[in-house]
């Protein structure tokens, strides 16, 4: 299985931080914001990992990330999106390096609470389709709210908070890079 770490996107949120530099490269705790979605797809065992971002800051990641070496991995694949095409468009960035292999999307300014490593496991063993994992809490508006239909995610109304990961193969990379502002499945 192959990871996707999306770290674009503008955050209009953060600013006047954001002026200067890409969300994903501020600081949280000790480690830039960046580093805890790529470590939690290293510790789910996962080793090929492709980062998409875009803006003006792209190169920066580049310069911090390099090669993967501080997270024990080889190599780090990057890919750049242009303009604010959103999840879906950063998610087709991502279907060359799927290459028809299930992948697992985290976003990139998402800290994972748990190890994912059993979800990863869970889901390779599945025929087909996506796994979602969610996190039920208070204020779900301003998250991507899922609607969830006899134990089935039916569609997923996308926020500027979105709480991933996913786990899709690539027939759903390509229905989903076909979406706009709402995922169905």
């Amino acid at each position: 299985m192959k990871g996707v770490v999306l770290a674009g996107g503008t955050g209009s949120r953060l600013s006047p931080l954001t002026r200067v530099t890409n969300k994903h490269l501020l600081p949280v705790y000790d480690k830039p914001m960046v580093y805890y979605p790529i470590q939690t797809l290293v510790n789910a065992g996962i080793q090929e990992i492709l980062l998409v971002t875009g803006g003006r800051n792209a190169g920066e990641f580049l310069r911090l990330l390099g090669n993967g070496r501080d997270f024990g991995l080889k190599h780090i694949n990057y890919s750049y999106q242009e303009g604010e095409g959103g999840i879906a468009e950063a998610l087709g960035l991502a279907e060359h390096f799927a290459d028809g292999e299930p992948v697992c999307v985290v976003l990139g300014d998402n800290i994972i609470e748990n190890n994912i490593h059993d979800a990863v496991c869970n889901f390779k063993k599945q025929a087909g389709g996506a796994k979602i994992l969610l996190k039920e809490v208070q204020d779900a508006g301003r998250f991507g709210v899922a609607e969830i239909r006899a134990d089935r995610v039916i569609s997923i109304e996308e926020s500027t908070c979105m709480i991933p990961p996913y786990s899709k193969r690539s027939a759903v990379l390509s229905l989903l890079a076909a979406a706009n502002s709402k995922l169905r499945m």
